[in-house]
Parts: C-alpha cells; sequence; structure tokens
C-alpha cells in the first residue's frame, strides 16, 4: 500500500496546528507519517490524536526572516526519508476537507510527474465553540483568486503564477526533478511563485485537484502586508532576477501609492516613509 506523509510549517499558531491535527486524524484517509517542521518555536511537541502522531523537526530562524523554503524543503526530505510514496503540503492554517489526503493520494499515484494544488476556503472567525470540524463541507467557498473545480473533477494546465504552498501534493520523483524550494528567499513572499514556475520550466505538469479541498482558519491579516515590507522588496528582487519579472506587483504598487517604497524603474527599495 502507497505511504502518505504531510508537513506543515508552524511558528506560533498552536491553535491552528491542533485543528489540523484534528482534521487530518478524522480523514478519510488519514496520513502514515505527519511531519510538523517547528520554526524557533520550542512550545510545539509530538502529539497523538486518535492514533495519528506527529513528529516535530526544528528549524532555527534567519536573521532575515521565517525559513520558509527551507523548512518546507527539511520536512519533504525527511518525508522522503522515511518512504513516502505522496507527500502532502498543507499551511498550518489550513484544516484539512474529509478527502483532501485520500483525492492527493489518488491524483498524485496516477500521475506521478504532475503536482497537485487544491481549492482552500478563507474561513470567517469561528463561532463560539469553534469550527465545526465534522462539517466543514458546509462551510466550503473557495478563494475566488484560483481555480476551484468541483469535487471529483480536475483542471489541468495551471499557472504557475497562481501556484501557492497553502495545499499541494507531489511524488517524490517530481520533488527531485524540481529540486525543492530555493532557500534564498527568506521570510514572506515569492518563493510559491519561484517554485511554481521552476515546475513548469523544469517540464512537470501543474493542476488542481477539486476533491482536495481545504479550510483556511481565520487570522488577522494586513492588506497589504506592511509588517513584511522588507522581505517582500528582498524576495521579489532576487525573483526578478531569476525570471525577469516582478512578483507580488498589487503590493508592491499599493506600498509605493502609501509612500512605503518607490520603483526607480530598475528596483523597488523602502522609503523613510516608515
Amino acid at each position: 500500500m502507497s505511504r502518505v506523509a504531510v508537513v506543515t510549517l508552524a511558528h506560533g499558531r498552536h491553535e491552528h496546528l491542533r485543528g489540523q491535527h484534528r482534521t487530518l486524524a478524522a480523514a478519510t484517509r488519514p496520513p502514515d507519517d505527519y511531519v510538523v517542521v517547528a520554526m524557533d518555536d520550542p512550545a510545539i511537541v509530538p502529539t497523538n490524536v486518535d492514533g495519528l502522531r506527529s513528529r516535530v523537526l526544528r528549524v532555527a530562524t534567519d536573521p532575515g526572516g521565517l525559513p520558509l523554503a527551507r523548512a518546507r524543503n527539511r520536512g519533504v526530505r525527511a518525508a522522503l526519508d522515511a518512504g513516502a510514496d505522496v507527500v502532502v503540503c498543507l499551511d498550518v492554517d489550513c484544516l484539512a476537507g474529509p478527502d483532501l489526503v485520500a483525492s492527493y493520494a489518488e491524483r498524485v499515484l496516477a500521475h506521478p510527474r504532475t503536482v497537485w494544488q487544491g481549492p482552500v476556503t478563507y474561513l470567517a472567525p469561528p463561532p463560539d465553540g469553534g469550527y465545526p470540524l465534522a462539517d466543514l463541507t458546509s462551510l466550503d467557498d473557495p478563494h475566488p483568486g484560483r481555480p476551484a473545480p468541483a469535487p471529483g473533477a480536475v483542471s489541468w494546465d495551471a499557472d504557475p503564477d497562481l501556484f501557492w504552498s497553502l495545499s499541494f501534493a507531489l511524488s517524490p520523483a517530481a520533488w527531485a526533478t524540481a529540486g525543492g524550494f530555493d532557500p534564498e528567499y527568506v521570510g514572506y513572499g515569492a518563493e510559491d511563485t519561484d517554485f511554481g514556475r521552476r515546475l513548469v520550466a523544469s517540464g512537470l505538469g501543474l493542476a488542481w485537484d477539486g476533491a482536495a479541498r481545504a479550510f483556511h482558519q481565520h487570522h488577522p491579516v494586513s492588506r497589504p502586508p506592511v509588517e513584511h515590507l522588507d522581505d517582500i522588496l528582498r524576495n521579489a528582487a532576487l525573483f526578478h532576477r531569476r525570471w525577469g519579472a516582478w512578483p507580488m506587483l498589487g503590493w508592491l504598487e499599493e506600498f509605493e501609492r502609501r509612500g512605503l517604497a518607490s520603483y526607480d524603474g530598475l528596483r523597488w527599495t523602502v522609503t523613510d516613509a516608515r
């Protein structure tokens, strides 16, 4: 029988992690391996929910911010070293729909040279008593900015610039071909888009699996994410050197409109408006 691993990264968000663990344990096909990569967070420890036990890897933070790319590479490598035939990467904020693991496993095993993504619903703040984990499908309302095929349907030839690491799955062969995420990206932004482009450039397919649905638990956000201004400008410059295009352009332009950054035709720089 195939072996399926779920990898998630965490720094804080302990309640979100506990919710994710409960949904994975209750899934129609729980993972065989649940790898949590704790980024500079000693409070995260292995836990057992209904027979699904997590294991915790530890990664130190970077002076430039959370090392998301490096941590994800570490988690996937650990899953593959333990014999995973399918690796599912799921953001710590995401609750797993009941069929997410099972559907991803089916798709990856049938199409090992395609990387699969699933629709994600962004949830409102939880009601008293929390989200209805046993009835998440009643909250299904996928993000309008991404494809969302119906359960059982797929969408082929996905746009690599819409790739997101919130929820995706792939085979060991696809991971080896892509070479993992680029650890030069540190902190917030652009490592997802870079990975999506490298997937397609390396000859891999990219598709959406309508049955692999996830539910993103609410947390406060800034629009644009001004607290990540330095990360975003640094990572955007790295992406531009690699691909000749600016990622996150909407955010960059909004930073400029607010007087937080400026563009001189060659590069974006932080202004003194802060």
